[in-house]
């Protein structure tokens, strides 16, 4: 399963992110979502695991959790778009 994380600290790393999640189970990969072109966190992310039980046990147990100071929103993601899109649930469709 796909996972959207959201309103991660900017300094966060790609490692944090991962360990959080290995507390419910395999993961597959994390990835912090960075701009272009300053290579700067964007604030949000996406954790890959292979196991739909362990990912929503994570989804469950660390949305609206604490994660380097700051309220992380955790949800499935939406599939990617044929258009690009990254997965992040958007306003017309909150996911």
């Amino acid at each position: 399963m796909n996972i959207f994380v959201a309103r991660l600290n900017f300094k966060t790393r790609r490692e944090d992110l991962q360990k959080a999640f290995e507390n419910f189970g395999q993961v597959t990969s994390a990835k912090i979502v960075k701009d272009r072109d300053t290579g700067r966190s964007k604030g949000f992310g996406f954790v890959e695991m292979p196991n739909d039980d362990e990912a929503n046990k994570a989804i469950a147990g660390l949305n609206e959790t604490e994660l380097d100071g700051r309220t992380i929103v955790v949800k499935p993601a939406n599939p990617k778009s044929p258009g690009g899109g990254d997965g992040a649930p958007s306003e017309q469709n909150p996911g």
